[in-house]
């Protein structure tokens, strides 16, 4: 079930409603089947999958704490649950891939193989919990959280709707506790829900896919585009790809407060970052901080010199890469990610002596402003890798920009962009920019003036899906894909 469906727009009501009506010993049950009903909205039968990945983990982790003094077994069953989730991952979402680039290297010494093709139906959101339910089973290992030993609420951890399909990837110590917490209904928590729901419906709805259209005419149209147009097409997918995936992870977030839940904040105002390093803290922070507990810091992390932290470094984001999706596109995503965290790792230090050299005063505005602008500037590429269908198409997008024809006139055409659109969509992209002091924690506008906000970003969100869905240009979330 999307979020921006009518059928979830019915669905998020009789749920809450609901759990609050039921006494506490009954919410586990009637979260479980509302969660297990809203995935099998899209396809009944990959709640088996999801069915198969609970029970699994859940007897592995039972077992790891009945053989706490028996580090081998504890171990092989750590070992069967690893080698299911990321079974199920690669045989769903990197048999086609894998098997494809194989017949093209045995390709080129003669053989030729070609991988039975199975067509596969990629479950929705198997990356993000076949990740959760590894971090519970590794953490059980590790002996930092108990084994579950209710099935029911273990199950809830996995499927729980809110986060489901596409984050954020909860730990079991933050998440599992507050699913078994006796929760009291608070005007503060549904105020903030309400609140986090119209913000990200206004991000994903109004924001996201408005650039998208732009975006999409350039990419479907690159033979008559110019570099302007595939510039300006790249750093306006940055702006849909944020709001898309922060559009959703606030939704899911409002949803759970709800009912009493705190997820994760998984973007921290990303495109503020004065560093690529900091931009990756800032950006997915639940997965960043998966790959840095689960890869990074088992590979040995910055603690083994310089060499080995640059190697680290590349491994966590080639494999980040591979997460999004089989495709070419995202492992160069990931490399170039790569390449200019490496990059500031080993200019920091001689940077940091030349500004102190020079009297640069690196909390100065202008130099923060500075260092934000030519981070934006450097992560346009890495959206255009990350935007772009093939390896051809990337070739084709950096040879019209070669070919450096900025003229404004063509490229407006290239987006059919039009006067009004266009201060349509600056005064979108300015409402956008002061969301976050609304949804935070700090002070707010109180009373009158706070409801007028509500209802106001309301009547934008309706006015624009309901335009969106009359020209069939609204869009399901992208991280649905992953």
């Amino acid at each position: 079930m999307n979020f921006n469906s009518l059928a979830f727009l019915i669905y998020l009501p009789v749920v809450v409603c609901t759990n609050w009506l039921l006494p506490h010993r009954a919410r586990k049950y009637w979260l479980l089947a509302a969660s297990w009903f809203f995935y099998m909205y899209w396809n009944p039968l990959l709640i088996l999958l999801l069915l198969f990945s609970t029970a699994v983990d859940f007897l592995c982790g039972l077992g790891m704490e009945k053989y706490a003094g028996e580090k081998g077994r504890r171990r092989a069953l750590l070992m069967v649950s690893v080698c299911m989730n990321l079974g199920l991952l690669f045989f769903f979402k990197y048999w086609d891939f894998f098997g494809e680039t194989a017949g093209s290297l045995l390709a080129l010494v003669g053989i030729r193989w070609r991988p039975p093709g199975l067509h596969l139906i990629l479950p929705v959101g198997i990356s993000f919990y076949t990740f959760q339910t590894m971090s519970y089973t590794i953490d059980v290992y590790r002996g930092k959280f108990r084994a579950e030993r209710d099935p029911v609420y273990f199950a809830l951890f996995v499927s729980y709707f809110p986060q489901l399909v596409a984050g954020p990837i909860e730990a079991p110590g933050d998440l599992l506790p507050q699913l078994k917490k006796e929760h009291t209904w608070n005007r503060e928590d549904f105020a903030a829900g309400i609140r986090l729901l119209l913000s990200g419906f206004f991000r994903k709805c109004v924001v996201a896919d408005q650039c998208g259209i732009y975006v999409g005419r350039v990419f479907s149209g690159l033979e008559s585009a110019n570099a302007l147009a595939v510039a300006l097409a790249g750093a306006l997918f940055c702006i849909q790809m944020y709001c898309d995936f922060a559009g959703y992870s606030e939704i899911a977030s409002g949803c759970a407060r709800l009912m009493g839940v705190r997820l994760t904040k998984n973007f921290d105002r990303p495109y503020l970052s004065q560093s690529y390093t900091e931009f990756f803290r800032r950006w997915h922070i639940s997965l960043n901080r998966w790959f840095t507990q689960y890869v990074y810091i088992p590979l040995g992390g910055n603690r083994r010199g310089k060499l080995l932290k640059l190697r680290n470094t590349l491994i966590v984001f080639t494999l980040c890469g591979l997460w999004h999706g089989a495709r070419w596109t995202y492992v160069l995503w990931g490399l170039y990610a790569a390449f200019f965290v490496c990059l500031e790792s080993l200019l920091k230090g001689p940077a940091g002596k030349l500004a102190g050299k020079w009297h640069v005063d690196l909390q100065n505005p202008l130099v923060i402003l500075f260092r934000r602008c030519l981070m934006f500037l450097i992560f346009i590429p890495a959206a255009l890798l990350f935007r772009a269908e093939s390896v051809s198409q990337i070739g084709e997008m950096a040879g019209i920009l070669l070919r450096g024809n900025f003229a404004l006139d063509p490229a407006f055409q290239a987006m059919s962009v039009t006067s009004f659109s266009l201060v349509s969509l600056c005064l979108t992209l300015l409402t956008m920019a002061g969301l976050h002091r609304w949804t935070g924690e700090g002070p707010r506008p109180e009373g009158a003036r706070e409801t007028a906000i509500a209802a106001m970003l309301t009547v934008i969100i309706a006015l624009s899906w309901l335009a969106l869905l009359a020209t069939e240009d609204a869009a399901v979330f992208a991280y649905f894909q992953f």
